[in-house]
């Protein structure tokens, strides 16, 4: 069998044209709770067609051991969502990336979705609108607010699970190996490249730090956080006092 240019041709048949391959990566720390649970509902939401690499950052749970039947890799790199992310990104085999957190739930054919968004001369990246998994009212709020704000600056969160083609994440440089703030400085460099497919089909994103740390408390924290870096504070210490490991 010979591939190229996404044409596939074997020996007795005609041409077929294939589907770009899309590759979901998936930075992964101590997520043994809930990473087989994950990578089942993720293989359901986009088909066989598509790629799995769990990136471990370092687990000292089963994480790895549990999630290797369920993917196509599980590859371990440094710890840190951004480094994970883009170790992930070298390895996998995608002309289209998606970068999924394993605590959040993909919209039902979610491949469709993205190929779609991207394909015939569309957007070279998007994100999906977000839902919090929580029932506390006040989620529902901040929920709406991302996803407003999201589409007026252009600028996504890596709980909207960012997808783009594998020619743009390269232009771009791949995400700033920075502690904190990875997926806004990745949006902003991927803005200044064209402008995102903003999908309506909602993720469901884990509400699990609002509800654990208090849902006014973390909206505080969340601005805060995103204010100091814009106005040029370290990465580093910000993870540092979003973490809560001092400052």
């Amino acid at each position: 069998m010979v591939a190229s240019d996404n044409i596939v041709q074997t020996n007795n048949s005609p041409l077929i044209r294939t589907a770009p391959l899309l590759s979901f990566i998936v930075p992964v720390l101590n997520e043994a709770d809930s990473i087989e649970c994950f990578l089942q509902t993720l293989r359901a939401c986009c088909g066989q067609q598509c790629e799995i690499i769990v990136v471990d950052g370092g687990s000292n749970d089963a994480t790895t051991t549990l999630a290797t039947p369920y993917c196509d890799q599980v590859i371990v790199s440094a710890r840190g969502r951004a480094m994970q992310m883009n170790a992930g990104a070298r390895c996998s085999s995608g002309a289209l990336l998606c970068f999924v957190h394993a605590d959040s739930t993909l919209p039902p054919a979610a491949d469709q979705n993205i190929r779609a968004a991207l394909g015939n001369g569309g957007r070279q990246w998007g994100r999906f609108d977000v839902r919090l998994s929580g029932r506390h009212p006040l989620l529902r709020i901040v929920e709406r607010l991302m996803n407003w704000r999201s589409r007026l600056t252009g600028i996504a969160t890596g709980d909207q699970a960012l997808f783009m083609t594998r020619e743009l994440f390269e232009s771009a440089g791949g995400f700033p190996e920075i502690a904190l703030m990875e997926d806004i400085a990745m949006s902003r460099k991927l803005k200044s490249l064209g402008p995102p497919a903003c999908l309506s089909k909602k993720l469901i994103a884990s509400a699990r730090r609002w509800e654990q740390n208090g849902v006014m408390r973390t909206i505080v924290l969340m601005w805060k956080l995103r204010l100091l870096y814009f106005l040029g504070a370290d990465p580093a210490r910000l993870a540092q006092r979003y973490y809560g490991r001092g400052v």
